[in-house]
């Protein structure tokens, strides 16, 4: 039996049909058809060129129809009434076309009956509006009529208000700067020289000159702001640079010393760097940095590398896994090939290139995985001689802007490395950890500038990255701003300053927790008596005349606890009167004031104190009682010299040789 649509061959062999019907198909051993494409696409355009036309007489014929009854009759759009009978043209459309010269009465009555007014009619001041009415039309009417006098919707009109708003502050970066609010956070009374913010932006950390570092949680913070923990991990070294790790678990500290450490997040070391050979001359075959170092940071990509740079002309990158050596040197050299001091450094955004500005202005840019030779150098990129105090790179990677001692700041673009994009001038800067950097959207570019104490404030400069127009500033306080950093998952900026303090600047409503978490909370009670309460151990499962009562308020114990001398430790009364229980009144309160007023300030004794130890030697002599009789057979008998007159001999002397006096 042959499959469903299969031919059987002349050889009257049924195998194609007997394999077709097995298989499950038909037409097994059919030729294939072919398609013509070019005839079905033309096939299709003319198809579709009589349905538009055909459309648009139905259109046209419908705004004839709605001229001659009224437009007061219709609140059903015209494309409505054009797509209904597109969606039924076999039988409403052929009577339209044949019908097209009869009269309007038959057209109506073959028309949908979907384009028909449903409820009360409308009020007649709606007919004379003309075409503001056919604009409403385009909308479907749900409910009740509009009231006379209504031109269009207010909603809508907020809506457009709303939008062109929006689109302003996104033209507009100035507006989307946080800074209609502030905290101060003291942390203490010198210079804050690094500030360091956790991904999520729970915690803050900062450092100063006077070798701190305090831990600020917003988050468990009051309105007091008093930091959680303060230590000093570098003991007297000056912190130059904190941060955090991608996964905020680590934070890297950079001080005055030779070697990094890394603190978790409650400030317990977790790795110090070992301290390399300071005699060897080639630093590549040290283990680690042999002068005090300048700057560091984590990769932004791997959780356990770090890079940090010194004095001894190395940049050097390390593995949090390997304490005992670092991963990789890089040593800046000058033109002739000298050693030079790097005293910032940075990794790419994407952490393929390691970027170090040097002591001689020069900006030089490695590779990565290559530390021999540099891929990107400038040789002028700021004054000889004037440190280079911050590198960073733009969010979409293209751009680097650097801070220099020279008072500029310059941003370059690291596929023409040789001249910079836009130089800024003038911003004063005393510190060499001065920073910058960018804002979240990468439109604006931040700074801090440096004042003489008593000669104006430190400002918060923000600048167009475009073309380096200083858009905005904000005066921070009377002493020179040092640190910024401008976290873009909360939008809030933190400012270190040149006496001490840390401030926050956010917005209620363009911010996101941070700062405002703790601005809220009320400042609690100290309470000055905790001390004198004892602690109450529970025993659930002791007997009843062994279980101690339980406190049933810490005020009424605190309370009895006063009245008890010996738990508060109350201090005895002065005596008045005689002296009782050991004590004696006269010449102060206690038996030894007494006994240093009468007996050890007492000077009047005049008597010989030879004759004082002498007194008792006769009769020790004449009646031996304790020693002498012990000793009595075996103590040999005393013999002393005689003694002579020196009287006598100096007067058998010659008078020359006797002593003149």
């Amino acid at each position: 039996m042959d499959a469903p649509g299969g031919r059987k061959e002349p050889g009257g062999s049924s195998n194609d049909g007997d394999i077709a019907s097995v298989m499950g198909f038909s037409g097994f051993g059919k030729k294939a058809r072919t398609f013509d494409l070019e005839a079905i696409f033309e096939q299709t355009r003319r198809t579709a060129i009589e349905r538009s036309q055909r459309t648009l007489e139905e259109r046209r014929h419908e705004e004839s129809q709605r001229e001659e009854a009224g437009s007061s009759q219709k609140v059903r759009d015209k494309p409505a009434a054009a797509s209904t009978g597109k969606n039924r043209p076999s039988a409403s459309t052929s009577r339209q076309e044949s019908d097209e010269s009869g009269d309007s009465s038959e057209s109506d009555s073959d028309s949908d009956s979907d384009s028909e007014l449903i409820g009360p009619p409308v009020p007649r001041q709606f007919a004379a509006q003309g075409s503001s009415q056919d604009n409403l039309d385009k909308e479907d009417l749900v409910g009740p009529p509009l009231p006379p006098g209504y031109r269009g919707s207010v909603a809508d009109d907020d809506d457009d208000d709303e939008e062109d708003m929006q689109d302003e502050e996104d033209n507009n970066p100035v507006k989307k700067i946080p800074d209609t609010h502030e905290i101060t956070l003291q942390h203490g009374t010198k210079t804050v020289s690094a500030l360091g913010l956790d991904p999520s932006g729970a915690r803050l950390v900062t450092g100063g000159y006077d070798y701190d570092v305090k831990f600020w949680d917003f988050a468990g913070m009051d309105a007091a702001l008093q930091a959680f923990r303060s230590l000093q991990p570098c003991e007297c070294h000056q912190i130059k640079s904190l941060q955090y790790s991608i996964t905020g678990d680590v934070i890297l500290v950079v001080a005055g010393n030779a070697q990094a450490k890394v603190l978790d997040r409650d400030g317990f070391p977790v790795l110090e760097c070992v301290k390399g050979d300071q005699y060897i001359v080639d630093m590549a075959n040290t283990k680690g940095h042999t002068a005090m170092l300048n700057s560091g940071c984590w990769h932004p990509k791997i959780k356990e590398e770090f890079l940090t740079c010194s004095n001894d002309g190395t940049v050097r990158t390390w593995d949090l896994n390997s304490e005992k050596k670092h991963k990789s040197v890089f040593k800046p050299r000058s033109f002739q090939g000298k050693r030079v001091t790097p005293t910032c450094c940075t990794y790419s955004r994407d952490g393929k290139l390691i970027a170090a500005g040097c002591q001689d202005g020069t900006i030089q840019i490695w590779d990565r995985n290559l530390s021999v030779h540099t891929k990107f150098h400038c040789r002028k990129a700021h004054t000889p001689g004037s440190d280079i105090t911050c590198l960073t790179f733009s969010y979409d990677g293209t751009t680097l802007a650097s801070r220099g001692g020279d008072d500029t700041m310059k941003t370059w673009d690291i596929r023409n490395f040789s001249k910079p994009l836009n130089i800024a001038t003038g911003l004063t800067s005393f510190f060499p950890m001065v920073d910058c950097c960018f804002s979240p959207d990468d439109k604006l570019l931040v700074t801090g500038t440096s004042v003489k104490k008593g000669e104006g404030h430190g400002k918060l400069m923000f600048f167009d990255r475009a073309n380096f127009q200083k858009m905005y500033e904000i005066e921070v306080s009377d002493a020179s701003v040092v640190r910024c950093l401008w976290h873009p998952k909360l939008n809030q900026i933190m400012v270190g300053t040149g006496n001490g303090l840390a401030k926050v600047y956010y917005d209620p409503v363009k911010s996101q927790r941070g700062a405002k978490l703790c601005v809220v909370k009320s400042k609690r009670k100290e309470k000055q008596a905790e001390t004198l309460t004892q602690d109450y151990i529970i025993t659930p499962h002791a007997l009843p005349m062994f279980r101690e009562a339980r406190q049933r308020s810490t005020r009424k114990q605190l309370e009895k606890d006063r009245l008890d001398p010996v738990k508060s430790h109350k201090p005895e009364p002065p005596v008045s009167g005689p002296g009782r229980g050991g004590r004696v009144a006269t010449h102060g309160g206690t038996l030894s004031s007494f006994i240093v007023k009468n007996i050890a300030l007492d000077k009047t004794d005049d008597s010989n104190p030879r004759q004082a130890i002498l007194r008792h030697a006769k009769e020790a002599a004449e009646n031996p009682y304790w020693v002498a009789p012990a000793y009595t057979k075996t103590q040999p008998e005393p013999v002393f010299a005689e003694d002579e007159s020196e009287d006598e001999e100096a007067d058998k002397e010659p008078e020359w040789k006797k002593r003149k006096i």
